[in-house]
């Protein structure tokens, strides 16, 4: 994801008087002011770290929440290892593959993949989306059931291109790659994320690049998810993809995933 555009301004708001100093703490590390007139907030809450609009026909805030909500939904009532996101990474009887998500926006099908049982290393690098995955990261260690998944969950900040090549120890079996591509996904949540962070990130266009040092640094395969009649990216062409309604994951396999 790409860099927040010079013309979108943003504000750190705490909106409780105790989380003071942890939002000056956020403001800091993110370099935003704490006052004055702006298009956006970053808000601290009791609920966590939020993003919001400001202005009367605003939509709702955004933020991470592995607990409750869409996501919990989807751990409990998904369809477990039968998932499409799954068969493509390899998830398999005996295999949890360690899977990179080089394109982890808000973490959801990495935290899909830890909720398998797979090790997963996330990377983001729009500073504001890190940021709100983090918090919701942290927030869910606290836990009973979600702990233990996010515990198999490590965030990385920074641009993945160059984080890839410049990896260092045990390479990725599997990374799973979700270029920013114009959502034809409909759902009032996709909608509204999407009028948020249109702002702050654009299409991805170094797409190419980013499937070529993918396939540098896979140890077993590469996996980009597409809207389903989009075009493959450019370069390498896939062995073979898994199509549903609305996406498709293209897989590039190198090696075979065994137990």
């Amino acid at each position: 994801m790409n860099d927040a555009r010079p013309s979108t301004t943003i504000r750190m708001e705490a909106l409780v008087p105790h989380l003071a100093e942890a939002a000056a703490g956020w403001a800091a590390r993110l370099n935003l002011p704490q006052s004055g007139e702006a298009d956006f907030a970053l808000q601290l809450g009791e609920a966590g770290l939020q993003l919001a609009e400001l202005g009367p026909q605003a939509p709702g805030p955004v933020r991470v929440d592995f607990v409750e909500g869409a996501v919990a939904h989807r751990r409990v009532f998904g369809g477990g290892s039968g998932q499409m996101i799954a068969k493509a990474v390899g998830v398999q009887p005996g295999v949890r593959p360690r899977v990179l998500d080089a394109t982890a926006g808000l973490g959801r099908d990495g935290f899909v993949l830890a909720s398998l049982g797979c090790a997963v290393t996330l990377i983001e690098r729009q500073p504001l989306i890190a940021a709100l995955l983090e918090d919701g990261l942290a927030r869910a260690r606290g836990d009973r059931e979600v702990g233990p998944i996010v515990a198999q969950m490590q965030l990385l900040t920074g641009n993945a291109i160059e984080l890839m090549d410049a990896w260092e120890g045990e390479p990725p079996q599997v990374i799973y790659l979700d270029p920013m591509f114009p959502h034809r996904d409909k759902s009032a949540l996709v909608k509204k994320e999407m009028r948020l962070f249109r702002p702050f990130v654009g299409d991805d266009l170094d797409a190419p690049a980013l499937l070529a040092a993918a396939l540098a640094l896979a140890s077993h395969r590469v996996v980009v998810k597409r809207p389903r009649k989009a075009p493959i990216i450019a370069g390498a062409t896939p062995g073979y993809a898994l199509e549903g309604k609305s996406s498709r994951y293209d897989i590039y396999p190198k090696k075979k995933l065994q137990a």
